[in-house]
């Protein structure tokens, strides 16, 4: 699966990585430094939690 962050509506509040800092990383100014991350299906939850916490809508679960 992959995880597609509009970096266009991420307003910086970092609740992704308050999730999982791993997979969502955010750059110096506190934004989503990458759009597009692969990531395993064993993560599943902890990305649906992100998906669900933006308030921006900015996240979304794509599957391959």
């Amino acid at each position: 699966m992959r995880i597609h962050i509009d970096l266009d509506q991420c307003d910086g509040q970092g609740l992704c990585e308050a999730v999982d800092s791993e997979l969502f990383r955010l750059d110096d100014d506190g934004y989503a430094a990458r759009s597009d991350v692969d990531a395993p299906e064993a993560v599943r939850a902890t990305v649906e939690d992100a998906v669900a916490r933006c308030p921006m809508g900015a996240i979304r679960l794509l599957e391959d």
